[in-house]
């Protein structure tokens, strides 16, 4: 066994870097959340290549005295903890001290810096921790920071770095969450000489919601103002119709740090239970205070993860705020989306008060029933999406032909369910043809008898009787159709292009997959991140709107993004199918419904959705009459 020796300055101070040097993005948190912590107002965040070669972070704060210069970038130098206490009253971002160390380690940093006292400013150039130019120089108040060829002298770090867009894209999902915790700096964020992001700095929260996420996702939120003991929970949530496909959007700070926590998950899904469809997640924008020593924010190197001395307390905090929020919109929901009152009948029409709404569980119940809330990676959709959000939105068609091109584009996904059966059901016989030219089809006599709840088929095929599930069995005929044609399905062009918007994270794993996405028969084009821009979708999709269906595909690239290609392309298929299906309560004519039942009854692969649904329960007419004790 070797012998147990102190590693050299140079090797321990590599590997301390690492412990908050992960990315390019890592560096623009600790130096952003320093910026933040000197009292800016305004700060430009630019980076090149994704950061791996360029990053330059400009403040107006208070900047460094000249003399503190070189003592920053040492090892646990802070002016923020002076006693063991203050370990638990931290109200600043930074604080450990090893940030500038742990940078300057891996990294060419040059830094320019100026007080209001000081005549003149600092120009400091340090690189691998090494000191190379210490002057006097002139420059603004506040301070600048670039970070150059981040990982030069560790190549083996630098090879773990993803591609430059992957890099930009965390850094644009960083500088958007530490923007919504303070809406009163100013924000500008430039990525390769072009300005992606600017908030107005004004203050107001839902300004910034604005500025980062775009009109369509600010006017679905509905304000949150609430406290509870020591707990104050501020900021916006989303409407109940207006969920999303995962949990992406779902931004809490605390004390005005960006964090993960399963309390404050669990809570605000809580509140939205039998409001939202199974398998739909509400988005937010929380702010919750509570004091400093009930939190510890260092439970993690990047201080995202946190722990609560006091999990109760901060979970009927988020609570009750997002559940006033809601009934306060009550009445709104109830007049637009009259079918879906039934959700709030029996809820009580008063603001909640924890002394008197009893049925809140408590906090241990729920990390007991914890496991219950999964990550799905596949799509599970049990409920048909309405197509009045379609026609409320009106993403394809323009204003003034609403009415008519929605009349129209019925009509098509109609007539396109005929033919994509009786094309599949020509086909089929043209094949049995070829095999034996002379041999006569053996055509099966169908009798269709009607509908079960507008969603079973009732039909009389030889001598049984059939229950088909018309939604199962023709996601599953669409499905093995675009899983043998997956390279030849035809677009069908939007009538305008519609903007898509997505996390950062599903951006990115989107426009890489565009050559997949392309021959499942999506066009689409990048613009502004995180927004995609559709200009087309498959044929099948006719009459959904982008919307629907682009955030689904997205998150399932990125639950596969590790996985094998076969089981991202089925996930694709299945979701395509789904959604292109006729519907429960669809209603079909007798004849689409024989096409359908017959199609199902010959094929034996169509016995299941993709889903892992029966599609036809079969009772032969023996059954039948022993039922009735005609035989024995």
């Amino acid at each position: 066994m070797s012998r147990i020796e102190v590693l050299s300055k140079d090797i321990s101070e590599l590997i301390a870097a690492g412990e908050v040097i992960e990315r390019p993005s890592s560096v623009i948190k600790e130096l952003v959340e320093n910026s933040i912590d000197s009292g800016a107002t305004s700060i430009t965040v630019e980076i090149k290549n994704g950061g791996i070669t360029y990053m330059r972070i400009t403040d107006n704060g208070s900047g460094m005295f000249e003399k503190d210069v070189p003592i920053a970038f040492l090892r646990h130098a802070t002016s923020k903890i002076k006693s063991k206490d203050d370990l638990h009253n931290i109200f600043t971002l930074g604080f450990r001290g090893e940030a500038l160390a742990s940078i300057c380690a891996v990294a060419r940093v040059e830094v320019l810096t100026k007080t209001a006292d000081e005549q003149y400013g600092t120009h400091y150039v340090i690189e691998g921790s090494e000191e190379k130019l210490y002057e006097k120089t002139g420059c603004p108040d506040g301070t600048t920071i670039i970070v150059r060829d981040i990982f030069y002298n560790v190549p083996a770090r630098l090879k773990f770095l993803k591609k430059d867009v992957t890099e930009a894209n965390a850094v644009s999902s960083i500088i958007s969450k530490i923007a919504l915790s303070h809406p009163e700096i100013s924000f500008k964020f430039i990525r390769d000489n072009r300005q992606e992001l600017h908030t107005p700095g004004d203050g107001e929260l839902f300004s910034a919601i604005y500025s980062i996420f775009g009109k369509s996702f600010a006017l679905t939120l509905l304000p949150v103002d609430y406290s509870l003991n020591s707990v104050s929970v501020k900021g916006y949530t989303v409407k109940p119709m207006y969920s999303r496909p995962n949990r992406s959007l779902q931004n809490f700070f605390v004390n005005g740090r960006f964090v993960k926590a399963l309390t404050c998950t669990l809570s605000l899904e809580e509140a939205y239970k039998n409001s939202i469809m199974a398998g739909k997640f509400p988005a937010c924008v929380l702010n919750i205070s509570i004091p400093p020593g009930t939190v510890d924010v260092n439970v993690h190197p990047a201080k995202v993860e946190v722990k609560f001395s006091d999990e109760k307390m901060v979970f009927d905090g988020i609570y009750f705020a997002v559940k006033n929020a809601l009934l306060a919109d009550s009445p709104k929901e109830m007049e637009i989306f009259p079918k879906h009152s039934s959700v709030l009948e029996n809820k009580p029409q008063n603001f909640l008060d924890i002394k008197t709404f009893e049925s809140a569980q408590p906090m241990e119940q729920m990390q007991l029933n914890s496991s219950k809330i999964e990550y799905k990676s596949n799509f599970e959709i049990e409920a048909p999406i309405s197509k009045q959000v379609f026609v409320e939105e009106n993403i394809i068609c323009s204003n003034e032909n609403h009415k008519e091109n929605i009349k129209i584009e019925r009509e098509i996904e109609r007539e396109q369910f005929k033919y994509i059966n009786k094309t599949s059901f020509e086909k089929k016989q043209h094949e049995q043809h070829d095999f034996n030219e002379d041999k006569k089809e053996d055509k099966k006599d169908i009798r269709i008898i009607g509908e079960a709840f507008a969603t079973y088929i009732i039909a009389e095929i030889e001598d049984s009787m059939v229950l088909i599930d018309k939604h199962a069995g023709h996601e599953r005929i669409i499905f093995e159709k675009i899983k043998n044609s997956q390279n030849n399905l035809d677009i069908q062009l939007l009538l305008y292009s519609v903007d898509v918007f997505l996390s950062f994270e599903e951006y990115d794993a989107f426009i890489q997959n565009k050559e997949m996405l392309s021959r499942l028969g999506f066009s689409f084009e990048a613009v502004k991140a995180p927004y995609i821009r559709i200009l087309g979708m498959p044929v099948y999709l006719n009459g959904f709107a982008p919307e629907e269906i682009i955030p689904e595909l997205a998150k399932n690239l990125l639950d596969y993004k590790r996985n094998p290609m076969p089981e991202v392309l089925d996930d694709m298929y299945h979701t395509i199918a789904c959604k292109a299906a006729i519907k429960a309560n669809d209603k079909n004519q007798i004849e689409e419904l024989k096409v359908l039942a017959l199609k199902i009854y010959e094929d034996e692969n169509i016995r299941y959705c993709p889903h892992g649904r029966p599609v036809m329960i079969k009772i032969t007419k023996k059954e039948l009459e022993k039922q009735f004790k005609r035989i024995l």
